[in-house]
């Protein structure tokens, strides 16, 4: 499996000078089918990399299965011409998690795992999340820290200028485990994924995302149950109400010189 490929490209400086060509890296977006027990649940679109972790989370978020439910992930490739290799990934789950799966089951192609397409109505979409067992104490300046390493971290994304990235750091600041893909829900997706398989306590850390904070990426890491989600962008008004309902802290907007901190226990102003 490969993160990049490379394309011929001309490369312009809008002027009618002379063109030069070069190689320019491009991260790869396959279709993943997750089929669990042998039923079809959804097509994806990811970048093939880190996928035992991406089907993990996935299901997890999905709120299939706890991770210690969820057997070993088997992936088969699938040739598709000019369009390059999809993969098929198999699970096994315990025959008492059938019936969520055959009520829900259904086929689908999304841009990102965000959780809620062919979902159908808002109580469906905004089912309750279970409260937060512990509130952060990273402190600011270990968010500083947090956000330098999860860009020295970033390879596929150094490469491509393509990809989103999750990581995923101790109260320190010091980074665990960082993933990336061209979906920010699939990098949390693999994100929660991988602490899950590597057995890391999600409550005694929190996550860096190179995203905008969308209520998916709260649920997502509540449910994972990490107490803090720093992103680089704004988080939308669902988003933090989804936070505050949880006692997730967000830390939005982050950059080298600032960020605005999101206390989960502060009122919500309408404008």
């Amino acid at each position: 499996m490969h993160g990049a490929v490379t394309v011929s490209v001309w490369r312009s400086d809008y002027t009618d000078g002379e063109r030069a060509r070069r190689d320019l890296p491009v991260p790869v977006e396959a279709p993943v089918a997750i089929e669990t027990n042998g039923i079809a649940y959804a097509v994806m679109m990811a970048t093939p990399l880190d996928l035992q972790d991406f089907v993990t989370g996935f299901l997890m978020a999905e709120g299939l299965a706890r991770a210690e439910e969820i057997g070993e992930v088997a992936l088969h490739a699938s040739a598709n011409g000019e369009w390059g290799t999809g993969y098929v990934a198999r699970v096994n789950l315990p025959v008492e998690r059938l019936g969520p799966i055959l009520e829900r089951a259904r086929r689908r192609v999304g841009d990102s795992s965000c959780g809620i397409c062919g979902i159908e109505g808002v109580e469906a979409a905004l089912r309750p999340l279970p409260p937060l067992r512990r509130r952060s104490e990273a402190a600011p300046q270990a968010i500083e820290r947090a956000l330098a390493a999860m860009r020295e971290g970033q390879a596929l994304g150094r490469e491509t200028r393509a990809t989103h990235a999750a990581a995923f750091c101790d109260e320190a600041g010091g980074m665990l485990i960082v993933r990336e893909d061209v979906g920010r829900h699939n990098a949390l997706d693999k994100l929660v994924g991988a602490l899950a398989r590597q057995g890391i306590d999600p409550a005694r850390g929190f996550i860096v995302m190179t995203s905008r904070c969308s209520y998916e990426l709260v649920e997502k890491t509540v449910r994972a149950g990490v107490p803090l989600l720093v992103t680089v962008s704004a988080p939308t008004d669902l988003a933090v109400r989804r936070a505050r309902a949880a006692g997730l802290a967000l830390g939005a907007v982050a950059r080298d010189d600032s960020m605005f901190m999101v206390d989960p226990g502060s009122p919500f102003v309408e404008e």
